[in-house]
C-alpha cells in the first residue's frame, strides 16, 4: 500500500510538540554525555532548565544549544542566569529554539534578557501506522552502516553537508568539518543509529536515526555531490522510516530549513509540517 494515497494531515496538538521536544532533549543530553565520556574531559556542560536542556560540547559545535522550553513552566530569572553565565564562561553565545506551541510568554521573556531572532527551523512528521516503502530507486542500495566503516561513512556526511543544495532560507550558521565530525561521533554515542547509500560499490551518502519512547528522530542525511538526483535520499528516508515501523515508532520526525530541498522531499513522501522553532541568540 502507498501509504500517502489513503491518509489524512498529521495535526500536531501542544502534547504532540511536547513529546517531540522531549525526544530532542534526551538526544541532545545524551550527546553531551557521550562527549564527556569520549574525551575524557568535562569542558561542556548540560545544565536542565524548566523541562528542557542547556547543552555545551566544545566551541562552535551544532549540539550547543537551550531546547525543549515552554512545556513545564517558564524558566526562572535565576535559571536564565545559570545557564547564560555558563556560556558567557566558556565565550559562547546561547542558542534558544523554541517551538512555536510553547508556552507563549517565552519568547517575550527572552526578548526582555537580550535574545534577537536569527532564524527559524520547521519540525515536520509522518504517521508510520502501517507504513510500507516503496520500490528502492534503481541502482541504489541502502543498509545498515557498522563500525568498520564509521570513519568512511563520516567523511562522506560531513563532506556531503558541507556543500549543500542551495533552495529556501539559507542556515543562520556553519560549523568547521572537525566539530562537525566530532558532533557525529557524540550522537553515536547517544545510540543514533547509521545507514549507508550506495550506487554500484560506491558509498554515496549516508543517513541516521535516533529511536525513543516511539518517536524516530531522523538526525540527518546526505548525498555527495556527484550522486544527487540519483535518488539515494528517497531511498534513505524509506529505509529509515521502515526500521522505525519495526522497531514499533509510532511517529517519526525531521528537522529542516524552511522551504529547503530537504523540506521538499520529506513532504513528497508525506510527511506534514507539525510547527517550527524560532532560534533566539543572547551573544556573550
Amino acid at each position: 500500500m502507498d501509504h500517502r494515497a489513503v491518509r489524512s494531515p498529521l495535526f500536531c496538538d501542544v502534547a504532540l510538540a511536547e513529546r517531540v521536544e522531549r525526544a530532542e532533549v534526551e538526544l541532545i543530553a545524551a550527546s553531551a554525555e557521550a562527549a564527556r565520556s569520549r574525551r575524557g574531559v568535562a569542558e561542556g556542560f548540560t545544565i536542565p532548565v524548566a523541562g528542557g536542556v542547556a547543552s555545551f560540547i566544545e566551541a562552535d559545535s551544532p549540539l550547543n544549544k537551550v531546547a525543549g522550553l515552554g512545556f513545564a513552566g517558564s524558566p526562572s530569572a535565576a535559571e536564565l542566569d545559570e545557564v547564560e553565565h555558563a556560556f558567557a564562561a566558556r565565550g559562547a553565545a546561547v542558542q534558544a529554539e523554541i517551538a512555536t506551541l510553547a508556552d507563549p510568554a517565552l519568547g517575550g521573556l527572552l526578548a526582555d534578557r537580550g535574545y534577537r531572532l536569527v532564524g527559524f527551523e520547521s519540525v515536520l512528521g509522518l504517521a508510520l501506522g502501517d507504513y510500507e516503502a516503496g520500490p528502492a530507486p534503481d541502482g541504489v542500495e541502502v543498509r545498515p552502516s557498522g563500525d568498520g566503516e564509521f570513519d568512511a561513512w563520516l567523511d562522506v556526511v560531513a563532506g556531503a553537508v558541507l556543500h549543500p543544495d542551495v533552495q529556501g532560507v539559507p542556515a543562520h550558521e556553519d560549523f568547521p568539518r572537525d566539530v562537525l565530525v566530532s558532533a557525529m561521533r557524540d550522537m553515536a554515542g547517544a545510540g543514533v543509529r547509521r545507514f549507508a547509500a550506495l550506487r554500484g560499490a560506491t558509498l554515496a551518502g549516508g543517513a541516521s536515526m535516533r529511536t525513543a519512547g516511539g518517536v524516530a528522530q531522523l538526525t540527518g542525511a546526505a548525498t555527495t555531490p556527484e550522486h544527487r538526483r540519483h535518488g539515494v535520499q528517497t531511498a534513505l528516508l524509506a529505509a529509515r522510516l521502515a526500521d522505525a515501523a519495526a522497531s514499533g515508532c509510532d511517529i517519526a520526525v525531521v528537522t529542516t530549513q524552511p522551504g529547503s530541498r530537504s523540506q521538499q522531499n520529506v513532504q513528497r513522501q508525506g510527511f506534514d509540517l507539525l510547527y517550527t522553532r524560532a532560534v533566539l541568540v543572547k551573544e556573550s
